[in-house]
Formats: structure tokens, C-alpha cells, sequence
């Protein structure tokens, strides 16, 4: 019997390549692309937009291409080195239970995780309900009116609330007052966010008030820990009033599950509240992410950092969500914004929030009495046994005093499958939280030869919490935290909630600068394994050799994309890979005894966060003016270099440009800027235009940050998570963030931590690994060329109908293209909003909105989307142009159009309909099908009518009946 198609064994055993899955465009469809943008290949393609100057000499030196199937494997086998013991360790992170429905139904679910950032807030209702939900639980529990929709973490909220405290506090020069028992990363990132900024702190003992002598002194703000890190719980009132007398604004950083029992920080008079939401619900992930919360009292409402949600009303009336008092934010106030924060932790935020609604307050309140229950047993039975416990009232965490033995304690009790904390030869810290088990505190004494029985104490002790500081008042008291407790109930409420979304499991979102790709279910599927999930950042090394080796490949994986010599996965955010990198620049000049070298130039072109994030690490922001072509002005750049040539520390350019185009002169530039003394910043927003083709640390940069959540796949989660990693050339590399608590995380000589945990979110770094691993270096490369055709294809195919307002080399857009509505708008009175939300009709998101240009849209495919979407978009673009000509020929009134009105909701098709245009034309335009519809949930909304009516947690019940 013969064969009649044999194929060897080897070639069936390789299957589909990965590369094939997450290209959008086959070979067919790229073919079809090439020929309408006029090139026979993606080489030919991208060696005529690239300049030559920068092109790689060689391929990427990484490891070839492997299967899903081998990926997970070896994933499964870095996991299965990571050794999860029952943590105990506390300091801000402890275990919790995920409800399942919230697992699958908002953690591993792509209508959730793979959403944008709600600026186009008619198609995001769902997300902004329920960070409003969280919103309103963090200023309920925290007793402050008004919450943000959260920040990085527990200490970039605590560095956040310094700033505040010293923009908006009565004392300008002054000290800033941090509690010695705060969590010790949180003291470190403080210090690290306040040096640049000439902030002194001082770490003092509070318990007995602020000293006399640093009182005398002016004290800016104080920063005090409830519960401390030591577990002890005190009335911090009399501190609070203290400072208060001494005009100093007072933040306490506040556990959320303690406070469902004890007295809340705004009843104690606080005026900030700062803390991290992980312990509910959210896995440890060996650091991250985790939703970090910042609530404030009212009259620091509009200085609030970072993203808020406030109710609005639309186009009917109807109340509907959105981001307000968005002027606050870098994007627009640049250098004198409140913060360099460009994004939040909204996917970690969101399921905080629905722990929230699935337990309700009496649920928390159980958990918050059986964690502490477990507290009083474990320090019932070591006082039993001779151990001395430190404090005597606590909630979940016990300081015990073992005079020369901490080590071997601590030691027994990791034999007997319990981590504790080492704090010093003489102390040893241990934490209970929601997973806490009798038999480990079993092992826990046994650890410290003692012998004791739960049941028998149990009976016999009672609570310690001090009776005077327990919470009296009520809280989470709005319907919807008290209404869904039957698992159906709360998967019909996420379900709801994710139908009023459009994410990319609906279809495209072409957002220009935000790199919206697939998020391959195989790069997501190990997030949520318990050896990377469930393990403490501050395990000791040995028991997490598996993340270690996969943070090790990963960072010498990104260094030899990006030509640097070292990468730090630390910041955990673009914005605070921006500060990491800047902070590595400013370090390396004051080692070099140059420290008046503060003058950081950045193009008037730049993201926003650029100049925010020089402020925060001492630089001065010299703004360079950009061509009428779009790149940089090279002759004003010149003139700056030479006016500041004793100053300069730094250029910050976008490579390629904001602008979406490959400038012909980067090389040039760099060396004008390192002839002068400076170092080169390339901000790394666009990296997805050179994987492959270019490396930044080859052709002049010193130091980029990497949007993982960009480039390398990590989903954007309705605005969060991100990871910021930054890479540098060797000089830089002593000046890389490190940990006080991990020496591994950086270099003894670093600046400090940017964020709380050693590796920043380490917990979706398996993502990004998963990424180059399924890729190889020829699949990244390619992804690279498909990405850049794509937004030349759209460019082509647009260009007769909307000006393409930038080209590079060969009239050639890069990764994405700016199309320019000014002369339409001029001509017709249709905006850019009107486009925007016209386009929501015909079921899609709309590109960036007016930046880096006003009144343009910035469009980027990505390399994921396949042709028939991308031509969808296309035709619908083309499709509005048309009826753009039905408004300015005068066949639809100016003021009643499809565009002016635009998004129709369902509901506006009941009743009369007095347009002068088809109930249709409004729902169904050309291209649209009926079946497969998205209705926006609300119309246009009123942004300045929730910003002047700022209402930022659930309204009451009233506000629905109105």
C-alpha cells in the first residue's frame, strides 16, 4: 500500500506557527495590501519607510518560534518551580479567595480584560458602572466623600498623596512625616518620589505623637499607618489632630478589610486615604497588579491624581457615566499636571469592586471578624506557650519579640509549609487574612514549640480590638451591594454590564499611540495558575526560582530587542517607566558631579506624561518646537541644545515619531544631543514600528520604557493593567530602580523602588514571556511589518476622501496615520466628536481624538486585525465622509444630522421621530447589519455638565426615580 501524499512526521508535528494566529492579514490578504499601497513585499515595504540609518545589521538573536502547546508546557514547568506555601507575611499582601463567577466572568474574560480606556465614555458604560461601584466602596469604608478609580499601588498612592499634601496643604516648606510603622516598601517609594522634588522625610515614631523637634521644624504632611505594619492598632486621633494644628494635610494609609470593623480614617479626620484593594479578591501574583485607592475629602476633590468617574446626564437626560474633570490629567496640563499617572488598575479595580457586591457589607465584615478571630487565636496560644506578642491590640497581623531566635522561627515554620516575616534577629511579624486554617496555625506553633488547641481557646479568649475604635457607622448601604448574592443574580449583573462595553472581542479599535492587539487566550491562560498567582512578593528567593528565571529571560529578551544592555520589569506602569528611566538619567549625571544638568527638552509633539514625569524627577521642561511636516524642529532643537549645553540632561523624542511617521534625522539628533553632554530618552509608546526592523539602543537612545501593554500583549483591561518596563545602555544600568526588601530586584546603587513590589505587576509578566517565546525573533519582525502595511493600506485607502496629515521617507506613515478633519470641519461644521460617535453607529470605536493634532483622529490597525475588518472600518470611515457631504451640501440640517446626534440607542427609535433623516439611516448605516448590531447603552454625553455637577459614587435611589 503506498502513500499518495506524504508528508514527513516533522513537518505535521510543527502544526499551524502561532505567527499565523495572531497576524490578522494571510498571505492572500497581505498580497492584496502590498499592491495598494504599491510594493511587492513587506521587505520591500518597510526597507522604503525605515530609514537606513537605523535598520538593523542583523536578525534578533532569540529563540525560535515555539507551538501553544510546548509554550504552556514549558510554562507549566517554570510554575511548577515556584514553591507556594501558606503565606503569612502579610505587609500589605495577603491571600484571598477569588469568587469563582468573578474569576471567569471578569478576570478571564476578554469583554472585561481586553477593553480600553473609557475616553469614549457612550461605549463604556458597563466598566464605569462598576468603577464607580469601587469608587464608592473605597470613599464609604474609608469615610472620605470622594475616591479616584483607583492608582498603582499601595505606595505610589502614598507617594501620590505627598505630592497632594504639599500642593494643596497650608505649609509649603517643610518636612513630610512618615509613621516608622508604615510598610516599609511604602516608606522606600515615598523616598524615592520626594528626593528629586528637594521633599525631606522624616521617618518618625508617631505612637506618641509627631516629636517636638520635627514639629518645629513645619511639617508639610503626615503619613500615618492604620493598622501599622507591626499589626499594632492605636487611636490615631490625637496624632491626626496634632498635625492638623500644625496646618499639615494628614493621610493614613488604611487597610479596606480592617475597616469594616474599626473607626473609619475621615470620622478620625483624615483628609486622605490611601491603601491597596488586593485582599479583595485580587491573587498576590508575586507583587502585582493590584488596585492601589486614594479617597480625599471634598475640597481636594479637583486635585485629585489619576482617572475619576463622575455620573453625568446624556443627550435625553438619561444619567450615564464618564472620566471627569479630565483637565486635570498630563494629556492636557503637561509639566503642571497633578501627577504623571496616565493609567489606573481598572481590571483589578473592577473585581475589588464586585467582591464588594458579591459579599455586601455584612459579607466583608465576616471576613474582616474571622480573619482577626484567627489573629486572637494565634496570639492566645504563643502568649500561652512564653512567646511575647508585642501588641495587644491588632488586627490580623502579630509582632512577636523572640530575643535571638527570629531566624530559626522563621526557619521552622517555612519546614512546616507557613512563610512568616523575619523583621529582625529578635522579631518575627505573621499575617492572617480571608484563607488563614486552623491547621496553620497548628503549624505555626509547632514552629515555636508550642502546643495549643483552637477549640479550647476559642472558648476561652475574646477580641482585642480597642472598644472605643470600632466602627458604629454603616456603610455600603447602596442597592448594589446588597442585591446579588445568589451566584445567578451576580453572573446576570457582570453579564449586563459587559453588554454595555465594546472591547475588542466585539471587533477593531484603532487607536492610534494605544496599540490595541490580540491578547492571545494562550498568553493569558497561566496568569491565573496558583504558583504564579498565589505567591507573596516577598517569598524568600528559593521559593520562587520559576518567576525569576521567566523575569530573567523576559528582561534579556527585551534588552536584545531593543539594543539596551539591561532591563528593569520594576515599574509597573509607561509613566513610571518615563520616571525610572528619567530618575537613571539624573542619577548618572550627579555620580558624574554634573548636577546642574536638570534641563530635560521635549518636542511640543509629546504624549503628555513626558513632561509630567520630568517634573517629578527634578528636571526643568524646555519645550522644542515641531516642523509643519511633523517632526521635530531640528533647527530650534539645535538652538536649544546650544542655550542649554552646560544644562542638558536630556532629550525625551517618540521614535516613531507621535505623529506616526519614521523621522529621517533620529541618528543625527542623537549625537547633537550627546555631543552637548545629554542622554537621549525614546520613548518607547511606538515600539510596535520597530521589533525587527530597529533597535533604540542602537541608533542613539540611552534609555527607553517599553508598554508592555502596547507592544507585547499584555491587555489593556478598560484601562488597566500596564507595564512599564525601562532599558538602558550599560552607563545607566547602576541607576535602575531596586527593593528594600529584595536585593535580586536591582542594583545596590539604584535609585530606589518605583513601585511597592520588587518586579512591579509580575503576575501578567508570563503574558509578554509567552509572547516572544510563541513568536521568535522572525514572527516579531513580521508582526512589526504587518502592523506598519496595515496603516499604510488604511492611509491609501482613506487618503481620497480625508487628508493623511503626516508621511515619512517615500510618503509613508509608519505604524499609524493621522487623517485630518480641520478643512472639513471648516467646511461643514462636522467635529471630530461627531465622527467619533457616528462611528459607534456602525459598530466600531473611534481612533485617538485630536492627538497629537487637534481636530484629527489618529488610526493604528495593529498587525492583528484581518483584512475584512480593517476594510470594514474603511468603508464605514468612507461611508461617514459621504453623509459629512449630505450636511455640507445642506440635504441634512447642521444642527439635526446622523452625525450631530449620533450614537442612537435603541430607545430613541420609540416614539415620534422628528428628523430629518430615517429611523435607518440612524441605526442601520450602509454596512451595518441588523443582526449582529451594538447598541450604545446611552446618547451623547454631557461632559461639562458632570464636571460642574461632580458626583463621583452611586447616586442614591432618589436620583434613579428622578
Amino acid at each position: 500500500m503506498t502513500a499518495t501524499n506524504r508528508i514527513p512526521l516533522s513537518e505535521l508535528e510543527q502544526g499551524i506557527p502561532f505567527e499565523q494566529r495572531h497576524i490578522g492579514p494571510d498571505a492572500e490578504a497581505r498580497a492584496k495590501m502590498l499592491a495598494q499601497v504599491g510594493y511587492g513585499s513587506l521587505d520591500e515595504l518597510t526597507s522604503a519607510a525605515v530609514p537606513d540609518v537605523i535598520k538593523n545589521a542583523e536578525a534578533l538573536d532569540l529563540p525560535g518560534a515555539r507551538s501553544e502547546a510546548e509554550v504552556l508546557a514549558e510554562l507549566r514547568s517554570l510554575a511548577d518551580r515556584n514553591q507556594v506555601l501558606d503565606s503569612m507575611i502579610g505587609l500589605g499582601y495577603y491571600g484571598t479567595f477569588t469568587p469563582p463567577v468573578i474569576l471567569r466572568n471578569v478576570m478571564e474574560n476578554p469583554a472585561w480584560y481586553t477593553a480600553y480606556t473609557p475616553y469614549q465614555p457612550e461605549i463604556s458604560q458597563g466598566r464605569l458602572e462598576a468603577l464607580l461601584n469601587f469608587q464608592t466602596m473605597v470613599a464609604e469604608l474609608t469615610g472620605l466623600p470622594t475616591s479616584g478609580a483607583s492608582l498603582l499601588d499601595e505606595g505610589t498612592a502614598a507617594a501620590e498623596a505627598m505630592a497632594l499634601s504639599r500642593r494643596m496643604g497650608k505649609v509649603k516648606d517643610g518636612v513630610f512625616v512618615v509613621d516608622a510603622d508604615a510598610l516599609p516598601q511604602t516608606i522606600a517609594v515615598i523616598r524615592t518620589r520626594a528626593e528629586p522634588t528637594g521633599v525631606e522625610i522624616v521617618v518618625a515614631d508617631l505612637s506618641e505623637g509627631i516629636p517636638a523637634e520635627v514639629a518645629e521644624r513645619g511639617v508639610v504632611g503626615v503619613l500615618v499607618q492604620y493598622p501599622g505594619a507591626s499589626g499594632a492598632v492605636r487611636d490615631i486621633k490625637p496624632v491626626i489632630d496634632q498635625a492638623h494644628e500644625l496646618g499639615a494635610v494628614v493621610t493614613v494609609a488604611a487597610d479596606l478589610l480592617a475597616l469594616t470593623l474599626l473607626t473609619s480614617p475621615g470620622e478620625l479626620g483624615a483628609d486622605i486615604a490611601v491603601g491597596t484593594t488586593q485582599r479583595f479578591g485580587v491573587p498576590m501574583g508575586f507583587g502585582g497588579p493590584h488596585a492601589g485607592y486614594m479617597a480625599v475629602r471634598e475640597k481636594f476633590a479637583r486635585s485629585l491624581p489619576g482617572r475619576l468617574v463622575g455620573v453625568s446626564v446624556d443627550a435625553d437626560g438619561n444619567k450615564a457615566y464618564r472620566l471627569a474633570l479630565q483637565t486635570r490629567e498630563q494629556h492636557i496640563r503637561r509639566e503642571k499636571a497633578t501627577s504623571n499617572i496616565c493609567t489606573a488598575q481598572v481590571l483589578l479595580a473592577v473585581m475589588a469592586g464586585m467582591y464588594a457586591v458579591y459579599h455586601g457589607p455584612d459579607g466583608l465584615k465576616s471576613i474582616a471578624r474571622r480573619t482577626h478571630r484567627y489573629a486572637t487565636l494565634l496570639a492566645a496560644g504563643l502568649t500561652a506557650g512564653g512567646v511575647e506578642v508585642v501588641h495587644g491590640a491588632y488586627f490580623d497581623t502579630l509582632t512577636v519579640r523572640v530575643p535571638g531566635k527570629a531566624e530559626e522561627f522563621v526557619a521552622a515554620a517555612r519546614e512546616g509549609g507557613v512563610n512568616i516575616h523575619l523583621i529582625d534577629a529578635d522579631h518575627v511579624s505573621l499575617a492572617c487574612d480571608e484563607t488563614t486554617t486552623r491547621q496553620q496555625l497548628t503549624a505555626v506553633w509547632g514552629a515555636f514549640g508550642v502546643e495549643a488547641d483552637v477549640d479550647a481557646l476559642d472558648a476561652a479568649v475574646s477580641d482585642t480590638l480597642p472598644a472605643d475604635l470600632l466602627r458604629t457607622d454603616e456603610y455600603l448601604t447602596h442597592p448594589v451591594f446588597h442585591q446579588y448574592r445568589s451566584e445567578t443574580s451576580m453572573l446576570r449583573y457582570l453579564r449586563k454590564l459587559a453588554d454595555r462595553d465594546y472591547a475588542l472581542d466585539r471587533g477593531m479599535i484603532p487607536l492610534g499611540s494605544c496599540t490595541m492587539k490580540l491578547n492571545a487566550t494562550t498568553e493569558m491562560e497561566p496568569v491565573t495558575w496558583p504558583e504564579f498567582g498565589q505567591l507573596h512578593p516577598f517569598a524568600p528567593a528559593r521559593q520562587a526560582q520559576g518567576y525569576l528565571t521567566l523575569i530573567r529571560e523576559l528582561e534579556e529578551r527585551l534588552a536584545e530587542v531593543t539594543g539596551y544592555d539591561k532591563v528593569s520589569l520594576q515599574p509597573n506602569a509607561g509613566s513610571q517607566g518615563e520616571l525610572a528611566g528619567l530618575l537613571a538619567v539624573r542619577g548618572y549625571h550627579r555620580a558624574n558631579g554634573d548636577e546642574q544638568r536638570t534641563v530635560c527638552l521635549i518636542p511640543s509633539s509629546a504624549h503628555g506624561t513626558n513632561a509630567a514625569s520630568a517634573v517629578m524627577a527634578g528636571m526643568k521642561v524646555v519645550v522644542v518646537k515641531t516642523a509643519d511636516d511633523g517632526e521635530i524642529d531640528v533647527e530650534d532643537l539645535r538652538a536649544k541644545i546650544e542655550k542649554h549645553r552646560d544644562e542638558l540632561a536630556v532629550l525625551m523624542i517618540t521614535y516613531p515619531s507621535t505623529h506616526g511617521v519614521f523621522e529621517e534625522h533620529v541618528a543625527d539628533i542623537c549625537a547633537s544631543v550627546h555631543e552637548a553632554g545629554g542622554q537621549v530618552y525614546v520613548d518607547g509608546a511606538n515600539l510596535n514600528a520597530l521589533v525587527g526592523l530597529a533597535k533604540p539602543g542602537h541608533f542613539g537612545g540611552d534609555v527607553s520604557h517599553l508598554n508592555l501593554h502596547k507592544t507585547f500583549c499584555i491587555p489593556h483591561g478598560g484601562g488597566g493593567p500596564g507595564v512599564g518596563p525601562v532599558g538602558v545602555r550599560e552607563h545607566l544600568a547602576p541607576y535602575l530602580p531596586n527593593h528594600p526588601l529584595q536585593p535580586a530586584a536591582g542594583p545596590a546603587s539604584g535609585v530606589g523602588p518605583i513601585s511597592a513590589a520588587p518586579w512591579g505587576s509580575a503576575g501578567i509578566l508570563p503574558i509578554s514571556w509567552s509572547y516572544v517565546r510563541l513568536m521568535g525573533g522572525e514572527g516579531l519582525k513580521r508582526a512589526t511589518q504587518v502592523a506598519v502595511l496595515s496603516a499604510n493600506y488604511i492611509a491609501k485607502r482613506l487618503e481620497p476622501h480625508y487628508p493623511v496629515l503626516y508621511t515619512g521617507p517615500a510618503g509613508l506613515v509608519a505604524h499609524e496615520c493621522i487623517v485630518d478633519l480641520r478643512p472639513i470641519s471648516k467646511a461643514t461644521g462636522v467635529s471630530v466628536d461627531d465622527i467619533a460617535k457616528r462611528l459607534i453607529d456602525y459598530g466600531f470605536h473611534a481612533p485617538t481624538m485630536s492627538f497629537p493634532v487637534a481636530g484629527t483622529l489618529m488610526i493604528e490597525p495593529t498587525e492583528s486585525e484581518d483584512l475584512v475588518e480593517i476594510d470594514r472600518f474603511c468603508d464605514a470611515m468612507i461611508a461617514i465622509r459621504q453623509e459629512i457631504e449630505k450636511v455640507g451640501s445642506g440635504e441634512w440640517a447642521a444642527d439635526d444630522n446622523p452625525l450631530r446626534n449620533a450614537p442612537h440607542t435603541a430607545t430613541a427609535l420609540g416614539g415620534d421621530w422628528e428628523h430629518g433623516y430615517s429611523r435607518e439611516e440612524a441605526v442601520f448605516p450602509e454596512g451595518v447589519d441588523a443582526a449582529d448590531k451594538y447598541w450604545p447603552p446611552v446618547r451623547r454625553i454631557d461632559q461639562a455638565y458632570g464636571d460642574r455637577n461632580l458626583v463621583c459614587s452611586c447616586p442614591p435611589l432618589d436620583a434613579y426615580e428622578d
